[in-house]
Parts: C-alpha cells; sequence; structure tokens
C-alpha cells in the first residue's frame, strides 16, 4: 500500500479518536469518578492501539501485493472485533474500573476511529486508473506494481 493510503487513518482516525477519548475521559470522570477516568482510559488505549496496529498490519500485508487489499482488511478488521470482543469477555466482572465507561468508550472510540477512517478514504483522491505515464515513471524509479 503507498504511503499515502497508511497515514490517511494514522493522522486522519488517530487524531480524532485520540480527541474523543478525551472528551470520554472528562465525560466518565465526572459521571463516575476514579473508576470510570480509569475505564474510559483503559477502553480509548485499547481502540488506538488495535486500530493503529491493524493498520500497520495492513500496509506491510499488501505492501508487495496490492490486490490482497480486501481480503487483508477484512481479516485485519474481523481480527480487531474479536480481540475487542476477547478484552470485553474477560472484563466483564472486574472492579479495577467502571464496565459502563469502558464499553462506552470503548464504542465511541471504535466508531470515531472506523468514520473517520472512511471519510479519509473517501476525501483521498487515489487514481485507480494507471495510465502510460505512470507506468514509464514506475519502470525509471524501479518500483513495481
Amino acid at each position: 500500500m503507498p504511503s499515502h493510503d497508511a497515514r490517511i487513518p494514522l493522522r486522519g482516525a488517530a487524531i480524532p479518536t485520540a480527541a474523543a477519548g478525551v472528551v470520554a475521559l472528562a465525560i466518565s470522570t465526572a459521571l463516575v469518578g476514579t473508576k470510570g477516568l480509569i475505564g474510559a482510559l483503559l477502553a480509548t488505549v485499547l481502540v488506538l492501539a488495535f486500530f493503529a496496529s491493524g493498520q500497520i498490519a495492513l500496509d506491510r500485508l499488501t505492501r508487495n501485493n496490492p490486490q490482497m487489499l480486501m481480503a487483508g482488511g477484512l481479516l485485519v478488521y474481523t481480527t480487531q472485533i474479536l480481540l475487542v470482543g476477547i478484552v470485553l469477555a474477560v472484563f466483564k466482572n472486574t472492579t479495577l474500573f467502571d464496565t459502563k465507561a469502558f464499553g462506552f468508550s470503548l464504542l465511541g472510540c471504535a466508531l470515531i476511529w472506523t468514520g473517520f477512517q472512511v471519510r479519509g478514504a473517501m476525501k483521498a483522491k487515489i487514481y485507480y486508473v494507471q495510465t502510460d505515464s505512470d507506468e514509464k515513471q514506475n519502470a525509471l524509479s524501479g518500483r513495481q506494481q
């Protein structure tokens, strides 16, 4: 995947997700207290870590084989959701933090990440037709498609 594709979610989705996490931290702290703060913080860090690492894995998977983008994207997203589900199941009855603040913060941050990732991809002007001049330029620079 070209470097401009990799920057879309990392800049375009991580920053709004971190901002949403700060809002979730403030709301959870105001409503629940310290346990709400811990729950919202863990949820925000979890979403940022899972989704950013998924994007990095997708970038590495499709770097030499761009035809695998759709299959790789589905695999990465399914794995992310599965891992989030496992984390939710493991911490279902914990008393370390407020589980409702954790759950709502996790859901909100995941939706923000996904929404801004889609927005960034839709706004990016990435050509999907390769012209003859593009092929010549790639041949001169030694890049493979």
